[in-house]
């Protein structure tokens, strides 16, 4: 198996990607949550803060760094599944739209978890 040479490569960061593309579109022209600003431009910062922060953290030099980079994702895929849920609670997308993005951060997060866990176990050695 092939180490991976850059953060594209990541498939954590392939999901962030396509997140993101799905949190534009749900909330883009002609949504119920078109016009509310301030939550539209929160949750896709949220979204493209998980993206920018795994990519950050693959290119930073020391572990611990990067580790804390992959932090603040995973902390970013909490705060998308948390605005989903008043999203879904404001009828901006429905249910099952919600669910499917939550179910999306979810595993992003659990990789995002694994991946650090493995950078944190190389700083320990």
């Amino acid at each position: 198996m092939a180490l991976v040479q850059k953060f594209e490569e990541l498939w954590i960061w392939q999901e962030a990607r396509e997140l993101v593309k799905l949190i534009y579109q749900d909330f883009g022209y002609g949504t119920p949550g078109q016009n509310d600003y301030g939550f539209k431009g929160q949750i896709q910062r949220a979204g493209v803060s998980i993206m920018n922060n795994i990519a950050e953290g693959f290119e930073r030099r020391g572990l611990a760094d990067s580790a804390r980079f992959f932090d603040i994702a995973k902390g970013s895929c909490g705060e998308v599944r948390s605005m989903y849920y008043t999203a879904e609670d404001l009828e901006y997308v429905r249910n099952e739209v919600a669910q499917n993005r939550r179910d999306k951060a979810i595993k992003i997060s659990k990789g995002i978890a694994g991946y650090t866990k493995t950078l944190r176990a190389k700083i320990e050695v």
